[in-house]
């Protein structure tokens, strides 16, 4: 996952909605969001190469996503593959203090990542290159490749976006996914005296700049939405992006989490 932006407590409807890219190399294996056979309770999609995922939630109520952290200059090859710490989450479900210990002890064992993670209504995010976590508070957020609402100029447009979406929906009472799908399938690029200085070169930092990528070997692989209504009724719903940026799968799931438990 590459960007990820959130509305908690925002609507009167639903008080949580999240929108996120995923985006990776069009080589790379991957599996759509699916329910998985070896671990029924999990929905997510699934890297073929690596074993691990990108986001995924439960059928408690836990809800976990990875976004990498863009620092060439502390990039290790060989290390272990962070798409096992949504997975590992997703599969115990552990309370949000005991995964953050856990985080913790292991963070120099993976390159740089932001994880968010917790049961759906009470989420937190973990950044291992500064050993930081911040509860997700009521508001609206954006994280891509750096900090949790950094001033990257793609996360200030989507985050304004989805405010403006919100507001919207708002006077209806109800959700517009085409909407929101449509924030995420943005391609405008930042103007290049705003870029980020992460290490990569200009060119690269600008054909990244965008919330929907479309390069030739690499770009938005799926779009992802969730949200959960005041019932405790949640959709998932998926739009799958083959190498031209065609959407080649539209996937959509309904979750009862109405008997689940909050886990802190």
């Amino acid at each position: 996952m590459c960007i990820l932006f959130l509305a908690v407590q925002q609507h009167p409807r639903y008080p949580l909605i999240v929108a996120a890219n995923r985006d990776e190399f069009y080589a790379r294996p991957t599996r759509s969001s699916q329910y998985w056979q070896e671990y029924p309770h999990i929905l997510a999609g699934k890297d073929k190469q690596a074993g691990g995922t990108w986001m995924g939630i439960t059928s408690s109520g836990h809800l976990s996503a990875l976004t990498n952290i863009r620092s060439p200059d502390t990039f290790r090859d060989n290390e272990k593959s962070r798409g096992e710490l949504v997975s590992n989450f997703l599969i115990n479900t552990p309370s949000n203090h005991d995964y953050a210990a856990q985080l913790q002890q292991s963070a120099s064992a993976y390159n740089g990542y932001n994880l968010v993670f917790g049961h759906w209504q009470n989420l937190l995010c973990y950044n291992n290159q500064q050993n930081q976590l911040q509860t997700i508070e009521a508001g609206f957020h954006g994280l891509s490749n750096a900090d949790l609402n950094s001033d990257w100029p793609k996360i200030q447009r989507g985050v304004a976006a989805l405010q403006a979406q919100v507001t919207a929906m708002q006077a209806t009472e109800t959700l517009n996914s085409d909407a929101l799908f449509t924030l995420l399938q943005n391609p405008t690029k930042a103007d290049k005296a705003a870029l980020p200085q992460t290490g990569v070169s200009e060119e690269v930092e600008f054909n990244l700049s965008s919330i929907f990528i479309h390069l030739p070997n690499y770009g938005t692989r799926s779009s992802t939405l969730f949200y959960v209504d005041e019932q405790h009724q949640a959709v998932w719903h998926e739009r799958v992006y083959n190498e031209q940026a065609q959407c080649v799968a539209n996937i959509r799931h309904e979750l009862d989490l109405s008997t689940t438990v909050r886990n802190t």
